[in-house]
């Protein structure tokens, strides 16, 4: 981990790949926490890295990266570069003029002056600039990466620089020029656009020049000075000079103020612009970004709100695979869930469609949903449900959330059309957005700044974000920017606008660990939660008129056999449950008694259980199981011949084709099931029995989806861990690709010799330690030789490490590795 400084013992010319090759250890795990795409995959050495940090895609999103004050201190940087400026050390005392420089980079002072002296923002920009490999230091000087002048061709506004512009005119229009500004012509004594370049640097000469062109011109001139730097003319690069120039732009021209970039194009130079902005490079520079403005809500207020939102989502979502589990909807032929089965769900979970959109979205994300395998496709819950289940709440909600934060789908645009004109349905194609994950942490961080309890209006947030993302604005932002503030206020991140303790926790622990938190053993915003969370309940208060309501959240061995024994008929801050005959018949078809149901209901039920409901479950359970229905094709067997008289004689059974073949028994042409569904229908409320006579009651087992697999997400940060080692890694490389090194023999005697995982642990640990081991080694042929490495990665069964033996990076088959010992 210690700094090169290769390039000043030397004496050769600075270069990006030194100043990379002289940054420490530390320095470098910040750059790949901040460019984590830089290490996928990790390069062979620090020239592969600089090659990879100047890359035109990877600048371009790394640029998306920067607020409006971090662009505006790049683009100073730019503007500065390759730009002929006063030499600031010349001394003047001997009566020359002071020498000019073609600079190449800019010095801190003069950045600071540029901006207006903007303070300790400036430090803080230019060392987030540094830290993503922007800009880099050549001694005093700042500089940018070279990648960066085609991507900013006109930094701050202001055109290309005078050497650029001059030279690509061609030599008689030089010698003009130089004449028309008294200076000599031809190469004697340099070349002319050197001394072109010196002279229209020099503030005396271009205030005279300017004088001279007079008020019409300087008006011209005014028009360009702040941007954009081009004019369009007929005739631009026509010969003029001085005595003959008669408009505004001829005499620009000939005094070389501006300069012809094509035929019919003016450009104004860059070291022009600076001079008539007195040096400055903005009209205003904003360091901060705007205030956030809007009400202000009680942080209790927020927090309870967006708590019992977080509370509603999280059962929506039980609610709406416990529905799917019994009656799963089909799978269209593109994937996707059909509108009707949309709605449908939307009014069972009493919500409107755009909310349960999002849902079922999430749930998809956090591997909650998923598909069978038959040929006609259902979505049914994954097993991973039943596990989700049995977590508590806080802990539930998390992974809903942290799916959503990574999820590049937006729901928000099921319904709309595509670019074919078709409509886009949940769970199928087109929803996807990569940016949608960067979007909705701009905006929720963007809500953690401002004061605890504040609704930002709509206007405000949008200003703070574009000051924070200036370059990702759009329509499509914009959508996405409303999308978030909609789905975070659906899943309980935000409380009546505000962001809540719990997200702002949440936020906090995603910044600091790349761990997801479902995976950690406490969370401060689980805590937080779980607090304002209602905690669940084992107790319901059953009314006289057939119904029950349940305060609160159900313990979930109550909530399912409620579910069983009655059916949901309003949902909110309580709940209300109604028993009918049909929900008692089907608690008892799941094998659940009278005495069973009595007994459950009269021990969660803070009041008396009211006689009507008795009676209820008491008739049900009269008439329940009278019938039994084996396999014959078919048969019906009862102890009370009377029933069957009735069944019988029963018009409405004339389809069944009965036929009487014992006091207590009938046979029907129709098979078990229809039978069975078709007497259900008709009151009799008859129960299966085995060939043995013994009743088959059941409730069947939950189906859970065989393909469990989420859709793609962003995959989360790289942590310290493999950070250090793609350090460690890229070090090695370079130095073997650079440093004059010759192999060392290896120890002898036998290679070492090891079991298995005492290998995998060895290398693991000398990969996190950064030690030289000692390996054993077998190719392809069999032949076994030692090998001293310096282990940098083990991953995908390969060990990436720089063998000492051979003086070179090596890749590994960690099945092949005999052994490892420690070198002495």
């Amino acid at each position: 981990m210690t700094e090169d400084a290769a390039a000043g013992r030397t004496g050769r010319p600075a270069t990006f790949t030194s100043w990379l090759r002289g940054l420490s250890g530390s320095e470098l795990d910040s750059l790949f926490a901040a460019r984590p795409d830089l290490i996928s995959p990790v390069p062979a050495d620090l020239g592969a890295l600089a090659a990879r940090c100047t890359a035109r895609p990877a600048v371009l999103r790394v640029l998306d990266q920067l607020d409006r004050f971090s662009l505006c201190v790049l683009e100073g940087v730019l503007a500065h570069d390759r730009v002929t400026v006063p030499h600031p050390d010349r001394d003047r005392q001997l009566g020359q003029p002071q020498e000019q420089t073609d600079s190449v980079g800019t010095k801190y002072h003069h950045l600071a002056a540029a901006l207006g002296d903007p303070g300790g923002a400036l430090d803080g920009a230019l060392a987030r600039l540094r830290q993503l490999a922007l800009v880099w230091e050549d001694g005093d000087l700042l500089r940018p990466v070279s990648v960066l002048r085609d991507i900013l061709p006109q930094p701050a506004g202001l055109g290309p620089p005078l050497r650029t512009l001059l030279g690509g005119l061609d030599p008689a229009r030089l010698n003009q020029l130089s004449r028309d500004l008294d200076l000599p012509v031809g190469y004697g004594a340099g070349t002319p656009v050197d001394r072109l370049c010196e002279a229209l640097a020099e503030p005396e000469r271009v205030n005279g020049l300017l004088r001279d062109a007079g008020t019409e011109a300087r008006s011209v001139l005014d028009q360009l000075t702040w941007g954009p730097p081009n004019g369009t003319v007929s005739g631009a690069t026509r010969p003029v000079d001085v005595d003959t120039a008669d408009s505004p732009v001829e005499r620009l021209l000939a005094r070389g103020l501006l300069l012809p970039s094509d035929d019919s194009t003016v450009t104004l130079p860059r070291e022009i612009g600076l001079r008539l902005r007195d040096g400055q490079l903005f009209q205003e520079v904003e360091a901060v970004p705007p205030p956030l403005t809007g009400k202000e809500r009680t942080p209790e207020t927020v927090a309870r709100e967006a708590a019992g939102q977080a509370f509603t989502a999280i059962r929506s979502v039980a609610t709406l695979l416990e529905d799917w589990a019994d009656e799963p909807p089909s799978v269209l032929r593109n994937g996707s869930l059909g509108v009707r089965d949309l709605r449908r769900t939307a009014q069972a979970l009493d919500i409107d469609e755009p909310t349960a959109a999002l849902l079922v979205e999430t749930a998809r994300a956090a591997g909650l949903l998923g598909t069978d395998e038959g040929i006609a496709g259902v979505w049914l819950p994954t097993p991973g449900y039943d596990v989700w289940l049995e977590h508590p709440p806080e802990v539930r909600w998390l992974r809903l959330v942290e799916a959503w934060l990574r999820s590049s789908r937006v729901a928000h645009l099921v319904g709309s059309k595509d670019d074919r004109g078709r409509s886009r349905n949940v769970l199928g194609e087109g929803l996807d957005r990569r940016a949608a994950p960067e979007v909705r942490l701009d905006v929720l961080h963007a809500l953690a700044r401002a004061p605890e309890g504040l609704h930002a209006t709509p206007e405000s947030l949008a200003e703070h974000l574009a000051w924070q993302r200036p370059r990702r604005q759009g329509s499509s932002y914009s959508a996405l920017v409303e999308a978030t503030l909609y789905e975070a206020g659906a899943l309980g991140l935000t409380g009546r606008g505000a962001l809540a303790p719990h997200a702002r926790a949440l936020l906090d622990e995603l910044d600091d660990e790349p761990t997801p938190v479902t995976e950690r053993a406490t969370t401060k915003a689980g805590s937080l939660l779980a607090t304002e969370m209602p905690q669940p309940l084992d107790h319901i208060l059953i009314q006289g008129d057939l119904t029950a309501v349940a305060p609160g959240p159900l313990v979930t061995e109550l909530s399912r056999e409620l579910a069983l024994a009655a059916d949901v008929e309003s949902t909110g801050g309580a709940t209300v449950y109604r028993f009918s005959a049909d929900s008692i018949r089907r608690a008892m078809d799941s094998g659940r008694g009278a005495d069973d149901l009595t007994d459950l209901l009269e021990r969660h039920s803070t009041t008396a259980l009211p006689q009507p409901l008795r009676y209820l479950i008491a008739d049900v359970a009269r008439t329940h199981g009278r019938l039994r229905v084996g396999t014959a094709s078919s048969y019906l067997r009862c102890d009370e011949p009377t029933v069957l008289d009735e069944l019988v004689n029963d018009r409405r059974a004339s389809d069944l084709t009965l036929t009487r073949l014992a006091p207590t028994v009938v046979a029907s042409r129709s098979t078990r099931p229809v039978l069975l569904e078709r007497l259900s229908k008709l009151g009799y409320n008859p129960i299966p029995e085995a060939a043995d006579g013994s009743v088959q009651l059941s409730r069947p087992g939950p189906r859970r989806a065989s393909d469990a697999t989420p859709p793609a997400e962003i995959p989360a940060p790289i942590g310290p861990e493999l950070r250090m080692a793609a350090v460690r890694a890229v070090r090695a490389g370079d130095e073997a690709a650079t440093a004059a090194r010759h192999p060392i023999p290896a120890p002898p005697g036998e290679p070492p010799a090891s079991p298995a995982a005492a290998t995998l642990s060895a290398l693991t640990s000398a990969v996190r330690e950064g030690k030289r081991v000692w390996i054993g080694y077998l190719d392809t042929d069999g032949r076994a030789s030692s090998r001293i490495v310096e282990p940098a990665t083990v991953e995908g069964g390969y060990l990436t490490a720089y063998d000492a033996t051979r003086a070179a990076v090596q890749r590994f088959a960690v099945h092949r590795i005999t052994g490892v010992a420690q070198t002495s």
